[in-house]
């Protein structure tokens, strides 16, 4: 086992079996040192550049589309809300055209039931007026038979001024008894 005392010893014998050639270990560092600031300077950091470029493009990206997803459901909301209230519109819209046309409906009946008492009551007087005129008619009839029956019975011809009077009387004892 290597102790700490003993790794100076050690070193030096690394050193020394390999055959470690100074300047040339340092000539390769500064080389190596000079083509890593070259590649850092002329690719790598454009190459970091182009990948921090492209992180924040994506982060943009992605802040974009949670706004545009956020916008998204602000407009599908807002969409529902004008949805529900389109609907509530035609529910009240409907139902002030079925209140319309029940009104309507009630009026046409009322304006039917009134125009058929109309007609019912001018074919009551119409009936009454054609009930008095048959009356009328029948009256003169049975005047104008009362007074042939009684020319009959008396056996002779009445003149015009006893028609007119049996006939005026019988017409009395008609309307009398009617």
């Amino acid at each position: 086992m290597i102790t700490l005392a003993s790794l100076p010893e050690t070193a030096s014998g690394i050193v020394e079996k390999f055959g470690v050639d100074w300047p040339l270990l340092v000539a390769q560092g500064f080389n190596f040192i000079l083509v890593a600031v070259v590649i850092w300077q002329f690719a790598l950091k454009k190459v970091l550049l182009t990948i921090k470029e492209r992180e924040e493009k994506i982060a943009d990206s992605l802040k974009n589309a949670e706004k545009i997803k956020l916008e998204l459901e602000a407009t599908e909301k807002q969409q529902q809300e004008t949805l529900q209230e389109a609907s509530l519109e035609a529910k009240k819209t409907l139902a002030v055209a079925h209140e319309k046309a029940k009104s309507y409906i009630e009026s046409q009946k009322e304006e039917a039931r009134k125009q058929a008492e109309e007609i019912i009551e001018k074919a009551k007087s119409s009936m009454a007026l054609e009930r008095q005129r048959v009356l009328n008619d029948a009256r003169e009839e049975i005047a104008s038979l009362v007074v042939l029956t009684a020319s009959k019975v008396l056996q002779r011809e009445l003149g015009d001024d006893e028609k007119s009077r049996f006939s005026e009387s019988a017409a009395k004892e008609i309307k009398l008894s009617a």
